[in-house]
């Protein structure tokens, strides 16, 4: 199965622009706040330690999101063509599912108990949770790396993902791996680094 044939359906589209309408109304009705609290949206926002971190369009946890897409769009190719799950117009709905797994996502994100997790074992100390303005944009930049690794070969998606961890790091001391590492399993020797930046 070609890249192409993971190309998502009209219907699928329409299911994952579903997906987030109701990822929308769950963020609302878990009275997350629209905006940055600040009262204005920023395209960019480089203080992951401030009240604004996670508040606006984008972030140092922005590439997390872009590698996601990446991630999603590998796990669809196996389910899909590695596996032939569904057969082959299956495959058409692995973006639909790439965008339920970063809707869950940032619905989990969002509970207090990631909140308070994020809070007492990673880098963010001041992490309140996100926007919904920056939920939904993560959705986009979800979608974004999704459409990178439909479209680029391999190599090049597993070198930009490369690439953004190693910026991320360096710049913040933090990234989508040492995110999942301090949230599951706390190293001692990653929170003496990160308390260093």
């Amino acid at each position: 199965m070609t890249a192409k044939s993971l190309n998502p359906h009209r219907a699928a589209i329409v299911a994952a622009l579903v997906l987030s309408l109701v990822t929308l109304a769950i963020l609302f009705a878990m009275d997350r706040p629209p905006i940055c609290e600040c009262g204005y949206v920023s395209l960019w926002y480089g203080d992951i330690n401030s009240s604004g971190n996670s508040q606006h369009l984008s972030d140092w946890y922005t590439p997390s999101h872009i590698i996601h897409g990446m991630l999603f769009y590998g796990l669809g190719w196996l389910l899909f063509s590695k596996f032939g799950l569904g057969g082959k117009a299956a495959g058409k709905w692995s973006f639909t599912l790439a965008v339920a797994l970063e809707a869950a996502w940032e619905i989990i994100e969002n509970t207090p108990m990631i909140i308070d997790r994020y809070r007492s074992v990673t880098v963010n100390w001041g992490y309140s949770g996100d926007s919904i303005i920056n939920s939904m944009a993560d959705l986009g930049w979800m979608s974004l790396g999704f459409w990178l690794a439909l479209k680029l070969p391999v190599k090049v998606t597993v070198a930009l993902a490369v690439i953004m961890e190693i910026v991320v790091a360096l710049v913040v001391r933090d990234n989508l791996t040492l995110n999942v590492i301090m949230l599951i399993w706390p190293l001692e020797a990653i929170r003496e680094w990160q308390a260093l930046g």
